[in-house]
């Protein structure tokens, strides 16, 4: 598009707070743009733009700015300097990175949206969008998330739909303000106890994965919303089975001892297993018994328990009881449980 016809767009001059220049088939910006140093809202969705122009460091005062439809290829760095920028819209574009450098100039930033991208990984750094309370990123290539990003602790919304995602990070569950998480259309086939940790989540969307059962707490979550269909989750169908005896390793004897001590309040072990490193490290990893309530390490029966959760929230139309996992140390306490645990059965 020429230049000449912008200057009517362009003709609120310096003190212009409000711009857009939508659909207009820019590849460039107009020259006059970045004396607009009283910008707040400039919207630049459905153009051909690939670049911004160095001087955008001029507009200080920008607060939102939509770059949705473009052709960008990576997030662009110029946007480092607009240290006042508090909403970005980059969805629909063709960005295959995020730069690290980026995350740590947008530390005002509370809304991302990079949906319809190509993004295959995100930035360890992108913790340093400290401020963020919405991030969302449906339709990419992402495998997985990083670690880093469960520190956005002021995080309210996460929307990570259509991706190719097969797991979630147990560090999750430090999202205690999160409200809204989507994880529909991926591949993820069994999620971390941490997600039962984020106790203001609100609306949970695991449409079209691979879950067959949920997080032993996942109970204590106060949902208002949740929608599972597309999944391959257990059915309640009760079969006879032969109980087979409990044969332990002597590292699990060892350990269940160990931990019973613990359990009773032995000072002198407490004081001993303190002191050894490769114990302490090995002890920690424990789990709990849904029966007896005494710990064991690694060899366990895993059941399930089918809870109704029609009358607490809303949920998807064909889930009538959800799956719930409940570990048991043994198959002595597995008959002493009431009718509402069963065994899995494998195929």
């Amino acid at each position: 598009m020429p230049q000449w016809p912008l200057l009517r767009v362009l003709r609120g001059g310096p003190e212009t707070r409000s711009l857009s220049l939508t659909a207009r088939h820019l590849h460039h910006l107009p020259w006059g743009l970045a004396k607009m140093k009283a910008l707040e809202c400039l919207n630049l969705r459905d153009n051909r733009l690939c670049r911004l122009r160095p001087d955008m460091e001029a507009l200080s005062r920008l607060k939102v700015l939509n770059l949705g439809n473009n052709i960008f290829e990576d997030v662009p760095e110029q946007l480092t300097c607009l240290k006042s920028l508090q909403k970005l819209y980059l969805f629909g574009n063709k960005i295959t990175r995020m730069s690290p450098l980026v995350c740590g100039g947008l530390q005002n930033l509370v809304l991302l949206n990079l949906n319809n991208n190509q993004l295959s990984y995100l930035p360890p750094e992108i913790h340093r969008l400290e401020n963020l309370e919405c991030l969302s990123l449906n339709s990419n290539q992402l495998q997985s998330i990083p670690r880093e990003l469960c520190c956005l602790r002021k995080l309210r919304e996460l929307h990570l739909t259509h991706n190719s995602l097969t797991a979630l990070p147990e560090e999750i569950g430090h999202l205690t303000k999160l409200k809204i998480l989507i994880l529909s259309r991926n591949q993820i086939e069994e999620l971390p106890e941490g997600l039962c940790r984020m106790v203001s989540l609100r609306v949970l969307d695991l449409a079209g994965n691979k879950i067959q059962i949920f997080p032993t707490a996942m109970q204590d979550l106060e949902l208002v919303e949740l929608y599972c269909e597309g999944n391959p989750l257990l059915q309640k169908h009760p079969v006879c089975a032969i109980q087979e005896e409990d044969v332990l390793t002597l590292k699990e004897i060892t350990a269940r001892f160990l931990l019973a001590q613990l359990k009773s309040r032995n000072l002198s072990l407490h004081k001993a297993i303190k002191q050894n490193t490769e114990a302490k490290e090995l002890l920690s990893q424990q789990r709990e018994c849904a029966q007896c309530g005494y710990g064991f390490l690694n060899m366990w029966l895993e059941c399930v328990q089918f809870v109704d959760v029609k009358q607490r929230m809303k949920t998807s139309r064909n889930l009538h009881l959800l799956p719930v996992r409940i570990l048991l140390c043994s198959y002595r306490c597995f008959n002493q449980h009431d009718d509402s645990l069963f065994g899995i059965a494998v195929p």
